[in-house]
């Protein structure tokens, strides 16, 4: 039974090892030029304003959310796509409520005014 996971077993450490040589390699080959500048924060061509424990509004982080959220649910139309025929009417049925949910939604974040940038 365990024999099985072997293979397995000899990947992770065939993979470990090379990402630690690697990584040593790059620390041991790579430039070493320090520089006071590096290490500086950088916000878009822009010199940093403000502190880095700056606080954001709730709206930035829903705006976020909202985005990853419907980005994720329209993944699951690709698989529904490529299998459409096989699935029939029951699939139509699924993928129609599933995007109805989706729009549901989006309806609400809408009308809560989570889509507003001020």
């Amino acid at each position: 039974m365990a024999e099985q996971y072997i293979p397995i077993l000899v990947m992770f450490v065939l993979t470990g090892g090379l990402v630690g040589t690697m990584v040593g390699l790059a620390r041991v080959l790579g430039p070493q030029r320090p520089n006071p500048h590096k290490g500086d924060p950088f916000e878009c061509g822009n010199p940093p304003s403000g502190g880095a424990w700056g606080r954001f509004s709730v709206k930035f982080y829903m705006t976020a959310i909202s985005f990853i959220v419907f980005d994720v649910e329209v993944v699951f139309f690709y698989p529904w796509a490529v299998k459409f025929r096989d699935l029939g009417w029951p699939g139509l049925a699924a993928m129609m409520l599933f995007a109805f949910l989706l729009a549901v939604g989006l309806l609400y974040e809408w009308r809560k005014g989570a889509l507003e940038w001020d």
